[in-house]
């Protein structure tokens, strides 16, 4: 988001943050989705709720009608406070709510101490989709019904990982709002980071790093760029030596195959 809308971002998780503290986080989450979707779904009510000409009044009193009673106080409060506010786009309105809900699921990991979790098994996840095609496509097509999906993520995760990961990964396959699996993914890993203060990095290592290699990658990306980064390491055996470490659209690549690569494009240059 941009301008108008980042500012009126900031408004409404300020909001948010007020009314969700003694809330069912795990509620909330799911009742901002679902208004969210809503609001995907039916263009018109988005462009009324969103325009800034209605009266805020207005709005609030048709949200209550809408949604009193049918969501939890706490997420019924935060979307009378986004629809009060003015956004650049209408469907900023939705985004700003689907990042609530991620939000809320965040809060909800870490007030039982697995924010750490929610993390690595979203980056893991990730990689496994990527590696599977079957199971992305059966994610991804919008002809295998919503239980079904619903389903298959239960056998594949249920106990496995933390309440809130099964969430995320549950709505980004049932509500992928244009984006593919892995996108998705990417989005609320960065979004995690971002809750902790902190950057994430993708390490790609033939072999595994020890603790103490961790640590002290870890420990120079922290010099290096003023704040913690989180490290999400892949081993992978096409890397010839070194290892290489991407943190947004910076990459640090110190493997023998990319010195190789580099070398191949300056020759063909």
């Amino acid at each position: 988001m941009r301008g108008l809308s980042r500012s009126s971002l900031a408004e409404v998780e300020e909001r948010f943050n007020a009314v969700a503290g003694t809330a069912d986080l795990g509620r909330v989450a799911e009742d901002l989705l679902a208004v969210s979707v809503l609001l995907d779904r039916e263009h018109g009510l988005r462009r009324n709720l969103a325009d800034p000409a209605r009266p805020a009044a207005r709005k609030d009193e048709v949200v209550r009608s809408l949604l009193g009673g049918r969501i939890s106080d706490a997420a019924l409060e935060t979307v009378v406070a986004a629809v009060s506010v003015k956004w650049s786009k209408s469907v900023d309105l939705a985004d700003a709510l689907e990042r609530l809900s991620v939000i809320a699921s965040v809060a909800e990991a870490e007030s039982q101490g697995r924010l750490d979790d929610v993390e690595d098994e979203l980056f893991r996840f990730g990689r496994i989709v990527e590696a599977n095609p079957e199971l992305r496509h059966a994610l991804a097509d919008p002809a295998v019904p919503a239980e079904a999906k619903r389903g298959l993520l239960a056998d594949l995760l249920g106990d496995k990982v933390a309440p809130s990961t099964l969430r995320l990964v549950t709505q980004l396959a049932l509500y992928p709002r244009g984006r593919s699996l892995e996108r998705g993914l990417d989005a609320y890993i960065q979004l995690v980071a971002e809750q902790r203060q902190q950057f994430v990095a993708v390490v790609r290592s033939a072999v595994p790093l020890t603790d103490a290699q961790r640590q002290r990658l870890a420990a120079w990306l922290r010099t290096t760029y003023g704040r913690d980064v989180h490290l999400n390491v892949e081993v992978d055996p096409k890397v010839i030596g070194g290892f290489s470490v991407r943190l947004g659209d910076e990459l640090i690549d110190t493997t023998i195959a990319g010195r190789i690569e580099e070398v191949r494009r300056r020759l063909a240059g």
